[in-house]
């Protein structure tokens, strides 16, 4: 059903699976990259299949297939992707990002060819739909994901996809012209090899609801099965028609050889439940009112004298940077006292709450708009109430 949702072919991603958010679910997804790399590389080095990190161990495995290490090559990574790399067994220091140095969120092709190029080095693309600051994707166009996509292929690397935020990009609808550049940008998630999502963004659903999708079934088993195992269910079993009974020929996994648990809760119900209640309509008008005042914030602070929007593209219009604007809107205040405290300032009126964060090393204000129940009429009139309060310095916190 969520396939369905986001326009992706449910047979194609045979590995699927809830975890406990994007973290764990990042963490699935680059374990199955490592797996796969390093036995492409040994094929491709020594003709050998056989080679598995699951099996034979990380230092085993790279030393088989002639690998020195393993790199992940991305844009203003995620933490939660270096610490994957930490319990991977990859390191921070295999995160390498091949950032434009304008648009440091988009990838500069020439350096991620170039990266992907290091000898005796296999490699994973992970791609960010949705950078957590600045809202904006890694890739912009189908084109550039099939760019990415035919990179990967020569030199043997998997694609991973950090869609926490982004996923739901593709739910917009494609016949209203004002979502034409958001479309664009998340054109291309089917061409990954994996892909995470979170369902307490977006899908409005409580923490502990993430989603993991990959193409690669076996993978999955082989880095997650839990061998020797006779007293648990079978890796894969064979599905039976809810209404007639006849058994299916496609194989549903169990979750016990496909994720990180092997007891877990009834993650998928809550996220069951609404895409039962709301469906793709229901969906569909949700998003599109939380990216309208989205939109209407960063039309605000575009044109205020009080603050300047960041992570904007040089050179685009106003009408351009509001196209790129999905749902999170980072934003700093011109007076530098205002700035150093407004986070504080915002958090303080307890009207409407913002996080803090750093962008191109200087303090910035972080408002992703997120709640199901966001309404451009109802909400619009407080945050700009706000916002104008804190920059006049009345919005400072109260003492109890």
């Amino acid at each position: 059903m969520l396939c369905e949702l986001v326009d992706l072919d449910p047979a194609e991603w045979t590995h699927k699976t809830f975890t406990t958010g994007a973290t764990g679910s990042n963490i699935i997804g680059l374990a199955c990259g490592r797996e796969w790399v390093v036995a492409k590389a040994a094929e491709r080095n020594s003709g050998n299949k056989d080679v598995s990190i699951a099996r034979h161990g990380l230092l085993s495995a790279c030393c088989q297939a002639g690998m020195e290490s393993i790199q992940i090559l991305t844009t203003v990574p995620h933490s939660s992707i270096r610490k994957a790399a930490s319990i991977l067994g990859l390191g921070h220091s295999s995160v390498i990002d091949c950032g434009d140095d304008t648009y440091p969120y988009r990838f500069d092709i020439h350096k991620l060819t170039s990266a992907l190029s290091t000898p005796k080095t296999a490699s994973i693309i992970m791609i960010s739909a949705c950078e957590v600051n600045s809202g904006m994707f890694a890739t912009s166009s189908l084109e550039d994901m099939q760019a990415v996509r035919q990179l990967a292929d020569k030199h043997s690397a998997w694609i991973h996809i950090d869609a926490a935020m982004g996923f739901m990009a593709r739910v917009l609808p494609s016949s209203d012209a004002a979502f034409t550049t958001l479309r664009a940008c998340s054109a291309g998630l089917h061409l990954a090899d994996s892909i995470t999502g979170d369902g307490h963004k977006l899908l409005n659903v409580p923490y502990d609801t993430g989603f993991l999708l990959s193409r690669h079934l076996d993978t999955g088993l082989q880095v997650f099965q839990n061998p020797g195992a006779a007293y648990l269910a079978p890796a894969a079993a064979t599905a039976a028609s809810a209404s007639t009974g006849v058994q299916d020929t496609a194989m549903i996994p169990s979750p016990l050889h496909i994720g990180l648990e092997n007891s877990r809760r009834f993650r998928p119900l809550p996220v069951y439940a609404n895409l039962l209640a709301s469906g793709r309509s229901g969906y569909r008008d949700m998003i599109v009112r939380q990216v309208t005042l989205a939109r209407k914030l960063a039309a605000y602070l575009y044109d205020s004298p009080h603050f300047d929007v960041y992570a904007r593209e040089p050179g685009l219009s106003k009408a351009e940077v509001l196209d790129n604007v999905f749902m999170i809107v980072l934003f700093r205040a011109k007076d530098e006292a205002v700035n150093e405290e407004l986070v504080a300032r915002i958090n303080g009126t307890r009207r409407i709450y913002c996080s803090g964060t750093m962008w191109e090393g200087r303090k910035a204000a972080r408002i992703a708009v997120s709640n199901w129940q966001a309404s451009v009429e109802e909400d619009w009139d407080v945050i700009r109430e706000v916002l104008e309060e804190v920059v006049s310095g009345a919005g400072r916190e109260e003492k109890s």
